[in-house]
């Protein structure tokens, strides 16, 4: 076994490993924090097959601002987990079940057959020359230029959406209104009490 290939099996197990605790921990908090960890791992798979500009911008844009933005919307949230905790037991064995379907199909699709070694080889090195950058921009702004505005009006959704959640108003919700505080009067705050002076005995 090389030693790029202990690399990759390293990083892919610990990426599976933070897929599952994303799915399975009861702490939604922990659950963004794994996937941060699957981003990296990630990340790191993409640098061993030579798309570093995928890797950058995996660790720059998701985990850098999408994750954060997810952090700041469940912990804004204030999800009550009692309720997410109590159907856990009661819909485990349909959940393995879909699993294990999904793996299956995933097994039958993404094999060995289609693509082992024998079928796809190890791409040749490039050179040093290569650009990364040019040559996904060449293919993202020609041949994939309708798909990739639809995903930016999808994100661009997905934003308004989440400052909707974190910005409507709860009657539980304390907040202060800065323009009620500045036109505030001396007179509504501060009341003047005339007391009689008493002497000391």
């Amino acid at each position: 076994m090389t030693f790029e290939r202990f690399v990759f099996y390293v990083f892919a197990i610990i990426l599976v490993y933070a897929a599952l605790r994303v799915i399975t921990v009861r702490n939604p908090v922990h659950a963004v924090l794994h996937l941060v960890l699957a981003f990296f791992s990630s990340a790191a798979i993409w640098l061993l097959l030579e798309a570093e500009f995928l890797a950058i911008t995996l660790v720059l844009v998701y985990v850098g601002a999408v994750m954060v933005l997810f952090l700041f919307v469940v912990m804004m949230l204030d999800i009550n987990l009692a309720p997410l905790r109590e159907g856990f037991i009661r819909y485990l064995p349909v959940g393995a079940a879909v699993a294990a379907l999904m793996i299956f199909e995933m097994f039958l699709v993404v094999g060995a057959k289609y693509f082992g070694i024998q079928a796809v080889p190890v791409p040749p090195g490039h050179g040093p020359d290569y650009s990364n950058t040019r040559e996904l921009g060449s293919l993202l702004y020609t041949d994939y230029v309708y798909p990739f505005e639809i995903a930016a009006a999808i994100l661009l959704v997905a934003i308004i959406a989440a400052i909707a959640l974190t910005m409507r108003r709860r009657p539980e919700t304390k907040y202060q209104n800065p323009s009620q505080q500045v036109i505030i009067r001396r007179n509504e705050r501060v009341r003047l009490v005339s007391m009689n002076a008493e002497k000391k005995r």
